[in-house]
């Protein structure tokens, strides 16, 4: 038909169709979602990538999720609010700018902050949009319209008025603290930032020599070079061998200082030799014990990683080298006892991997208790659902050991704190417009906080500061809270929690009701992608081979829940294969397809058994389709899809339908079976559409199915199972029995598919498969290439030399003693039934191999589950037919 031609060309190529129908949808606006109270609202905001980034396979993963249940949603009615926006990732990005200022030979201080700001600016105008370019390419069906940026306008306003108000309400305070600082950034991180790595250490037993006695204590570290800081050496209140030692006093190794021993519950009596030294300013743990005892804080580190001047004869050196030089020193004096090897966790910074040092700083944080425990309360009166369910147990474990969250960033780029200090009388002032006179004393000798915000601050308040708050809109009223939040489990403390703390504080309800949370894309091998492992996947270069919708496929494919994603490029073939025999079983169809069928209603006894199969199939199928999205399990129903697709609509139904529109049936039969084409491939293309939405709309095009898009048409709804359908399914699946068995045996003797075979003998009791065979012995002729069907009577011989296939009501009998030669046919049985036994033999001996079972991926133990499971089948298939030829 002309449509065909028009619509459909022989080969499918994924490029021209995507950028085409992608430019379609935004300029018919079908992605913008305006407040429309006679609609219900769904609404999902995304997780800001950094402006600093591209496309990568986790980005994939996350936003193919969330555009299957946004398109969804928009086909069931609701309206649909997918809101995009750019995170302006201030340690990342300042870096970037950074790097490209000193190859131009300029630092930051030579342009001074306003000035690097402004570089700042320019170089987001200029790269900013690339992610969401690449977004677009993926399918994204965001309403563009309200690009955000955690640096805009809007959200300024409401990070400013979130500090302010947090400050009075006594929740954000300035102190000094112990924080991770990254000599290399120059900045605070949070716990949460500090990524730890095991690395090969050692462990130095030092002697502290105790005043006024002939003896030493020896105390066991691994950081040698903050000996110089200590205040103190610590034991356990329950060390009955050390407690003569509490309150005396010791020299510190390299200084002229004593300190005092004090004990502590801190002290973990059974590391090093029971004793611990203090330095307050150089471990966090220090630093509590030295709070509680109110303990001197020594730095001996600057800003950079530089011993100080509080190093003596150190100072100047960087860390490894004091290390190097006190160890020598202290070794020399017979001061230093001895050493172990060890493996030591070391805190990296998560941007520059620079090794972290705990460094002691005035800065800002919020008290995060009470906002945490309001949080907990919100999961479990179930106001949140979280999906997995286990990732409830994660949250609640950081949630109820949190503790207070430093804010405060050592940057340029970010969101200046809002806190002005008074020159004249040191008054601080907090504001959310910026003041011209100190609150206190009127001068006007302010000057205001250098710091920025930590990055996630202004994240934290994304689900609601995009819809315009700390304004009252429309929009805030109709789409917060969201309804569904989609993340990997590595931000559930560094976003998730936060945003529910802060949607919980500010907006008074929980900012939305599902946490969806998805697990790691790895290699097909099982390993995380990395850069120095070489196994990094790119989405881009996929998408450019492949199209967006293959990949999508087999993302949404290869997820199950609380399972990580193996992914290789083979895989994403594999779906682009489907992409293709979908492509051509619709240029089938639309080639056997007419106007006049359109509205023909078929008379019911125009129906055959695989036409009632499939739309009872289709129906099945809409509603499993329609639950399993539902409940979050894309995976389930993209591999429902696939194989309902594949292997029933194209390899049984297609297949069985081309006599009717051959026209070898009656005319009645060919329009019949050109409307349950119509009505399947609409229902299957509507189905499809939100996990691989290119395609399905160039087909829904060319079947000329409305003048609308897909998504402008209704999700249809499955119908539940009848004793009509059950029945017409059991029949079905015997049929399907009879045909697959009987191309097996054909397999099984060689014959190849195209060889005609003039006899099959059937044996069986049940009149139904009897009048089953009968009613469809043209269809079942068909797929098997049998030319003639006969039943054997009771006590009627089976044919010698055959082969056979036992099914629970029936017997077939496939007679191949003038076809093959049976004795070679024995023979080559044979020794096909050795090697399965071989193979029985590796599997099984596998499968009880214990480290393979519980170190191998669970993807793998189950794939040797399987093949043992049908080398079995198939050894007994054999030997079965083994002794039928030999006539046993």
């Amino acid at each position: 038909m002309d449509k065909e031609r028009e619509f459909l060309q022989k080969t499918y190529d994924p490029g021209p169709v995507e950028s085409k129908w992608y430019e379609e949808w935004e300029k018919r606006g079908l992605f913008n979602a305006d407040v429309d109270k006679s609609k219900k609202s769904f609404s999902i905001v995304i997780p800001p990538p950094n402006v600093t980034g591209s496309l990568h396979i986790g980005h994939a993963f996350n936003h193919t999720f969330q555009d299957i249940i946004c398109r969804y949603k928009r086909m069931q009615g609701y309206n649909v609010l997918w809101l995009p926006g750019t995170d302006h990732a201030g340690i990342a990005t300042q870096n970037v700018v950074e790097r490209k200022l000193a190859e131009e030979g300029i630092s930051r201080q030579e342009l001074g902050r306003e000035d690097f700001v402004k570089k700042v600016w320019e170089w987001k105008e200029d790269y900013g949009d690339r992610i969401i370019n690449q977004q677009k390419k993926l399918g994204d069906s965001c309403d563009w319209r309200r690009l955000r940026f955690t640096m805009d306008e809007g959200l300024s306003s409401a990070v400013r008025t979130v500090f302010v108000r947090l400050y009075e309400k006594g929740l954000v305070y300035r102190g000094k603290y112990l924080i991770n600082w990254c000599p290399r950034c120059h900045t605070a991180l949070s716990d949460l930032e500090v990524e730890h790595e095991e690395e090969p250490s050692k462990l130095y037993y030092v002697r502290y020599p105790v005043v006024g006695e002939n003896t030493t204590l020896t105390v066991a570290t691994t950081r040698p070079e903050t000996i110089l800081g200590d205040t103190a050496i610590a034991i356990h209140p329950r060390s009955e061998d050390k407690k003569h030692l509490i309150g005396k006093k010791v020299k510190v190794p390299e200084t002229e200082r004593t300190i005092t021993v004090i004990e502590d519950v801190m002290v973990d009596p059974e590391f090093g030799t029971g004793c611990v030294k203090i330095t307050p300013a150089h471990d966090p743990n220090d630093f509590l014990v030295g709070q509680r005892h109110d303990l001197e804080q020594i730095a001996v580190i600057d800003e950079n990683g530089i011993m100080n001047e509080n190093a003596s004869v150190y100072k100047g050196m960087n860390v490894k080298e004091a290390r190097e030089r006190i160890v020598e020193d202290l070794s020399r004096e017979g001061l230093l006892e001895k050493t172990e090897d060890i493996q030591h966790s070391v805190g990296h910074c998560y941007r520059c991997n620079t090794v972290i040092e705990p460094y002691l700083s005035e800065q800002w944080f919020v008290k995060t208790r009470p906002l945490a425990d309001a949080g907990v309360r919100a999961v479990k009166e179930d106001k949140i659902s979280w999906v997995p369910k286990q990732w409830e147990n994660t949250y609640f474990q950081w949630m109820e050991n949190i503790r207070d969250w430093c804010i405060s960033r050592q940057l340029w780029w970010g969101h200046r704190i809002p806190a002005w200090t008074c020159q004249d009388c040191g008054h601080l002032t907090v504001a959310e417009t910026d003041p011209d006179v100190c609150e206190s004393c009127g001068s006007v000798n302010i000057l205001q906080d250098e710091d920025v915000l930590d990055t996630w601050f202004s994240s934290a308040l994304w689900p609601f500061s995009t819809l315009g708050w700390p304004d009252k809109t429309e929009d805030l009223d109709y789409f917060y809270p969201t309804s569904l939040m989609v993340t990997g489990f590595d931000i559930i403390f560094f976003w998730v929690a936060r945003m529910i703390m802060m949607g919980l504080e500010f907006m008074d309800e929980e900012p939305f009701k599902d946490v969806y949370i998805h697990a790691l894309v790895r290699d097909e091998n099982g390993q995380k992608m990395s850069k120095s492992k070489g196994n990094v996947i790119d989405p881009l270069t996929l998408i450019d081979e492949f199209g967006a919708d293959s990949l999508r496929l087999t993302i949404a494919a290869l997820t199950v829940q609380g399972r990580d994603i193996l992914l290789g490029r083979k895989k994403v073939e594999t779906y682009r294969l489907f992409m293709n025999k979908m492509w051509n079983a619709s240029r089938f169809a639309l080639m056997n397809l007419s106007d006049e069928d359109r509205e023909h209603v078929p008379a019911d006894s125009d129906l055959r058994l695989h036409d009632k199969w499939i739309i009872f199939r289709t129906e099945e199928i809409v509603k499993t389709v329609t639950e399993y999205i539902e409940g979050y399990y894309v995976g389930e129903a993209a591999r429902l899809l696939y194989d309902f697709v594949w292997g029933e609509l194209c390899d049984w139904y297609l297949e069985l339908s081309k006599p009717a529109l051959r026209g070898e049936e009656t005319p009645a039969r060919k329009k019949a079976t050109q409307v349950v084409i119509r009505k399947v491939f609409r229902q299957v293309i509507i189905l499809l559409h939100p996990f691989v939405p290119f395609i399905t709309e160039e087909l829904w095009n060319a079947f000329d199915f409305s003048d609308k898009f897909i998504e402008e048409d209704k999700w249809p709804e499955g119908q539940e199972s009848t004793d009509l359908s059950t029945a017409i399914f059991e029949d079905f699946s015997n049929m399907q029995e009879i045909i697959g068995r009987t191309r097996n045996l054909r397999a099984e003797a060689g014959l190849p598919p195209q060889k005609r075979i003039e006899m099959v003998h059937l044996r069986t009791e049940k009149q139904s498969i009897i009048n089953l065979v009968r009613n469809n012995q043209d269809l079942i002729s068909l797929l098997t290439g049998v030319d003639n069907i006969s039943f054997l009577s009771e006590g009627e011989n089976k044919p010698s030399a055959c082969l056979v296939a036992v099914l629970p009501d029936l017997e077939i009998y496939l007679g191949v003693g003038s076809l093959v030669d049976v004795d070679q046919e024995i023979s080559r049985l044979e020794e096909e039934l050795s090697e399965i036994e071989k193979n029985i033999f590796k599997s099984e001996s596998k499968l009880k191999n214990e480290k393979f079972v519980n170190k191998a991926p669970e993807e793998i133990v189950q794939k040797e589950k399987d093949r043992l499971k049908e080398s079995n089948m198939r050894k007994d298939r054999i030997s079965q037919n083994i002794q039928s030829l030999r006539g046993e």
